[in-house]
């Protein structure tokens, strides 16, 4: 069974780090400096999916400003995707977001994932942004 989980402890903060290195920078060649970035502080957090004693899937949130907050580092280890752990972990986010009081999520998507996000209730400006490696579009959403 698989359990969304809210990381507040350093442990579960550790496994939300876990998820991205295995499901990103190990699978894209991604640097550890590229990967973890001055959005990762104390403040920063984290929703994991766990299964059983393994993170599978994970997403950060940190406020922009008062008002949007910025959902990102959407991973989801490759032998977990499509099973709909990427909606789990981002609507937990969201309403985490919203129970702190933002009234607006919003994202990066690469490219190849604007139909995931699109899907739920995303919408792209069309700006376009390189993020390292990926191109990625700016994207929005009301809570």
């Amino acid at each position: 069974m698989i359990e969304i989980i809210r990381a507040t402890k350093l442990p579960q903060q550790a496994a939300a780090h876990y998820v991205r290195i295995q499901g990103m920078a190990r699978q894209h060649k991604i640097t550890l400096d590229e990967e973890f970035d001055e959005h990762d502080t104390a403040d920063t957090k984290y929703i994991v999916a766990m299964d059983n004693y393994l993170p599978v899937a994970t997403c950060r949130l940190y406020a922009i400003d008062a008002v949007q907050v910025m959902l990102g580092r959407i991973v989801v280890l490759p032998e977990y995707r499509h099973q709909g752990l990427g909606t789990k972990v981002v609507e937990a986010a969201e309403l985490w977001a919203k129970e702190l009081g933002f009234k607006r999520s919003v994202l990066e998507s690469r490219d190849d994932k604007l139909p995931f996000y699109e899907r739920m209730g995303y919408k792209a400006d069309h700006s376009r942004v390189t993020i390292g490696t990926f191109r990625c579009i700016y994207m929005d959403k009301e809570l």
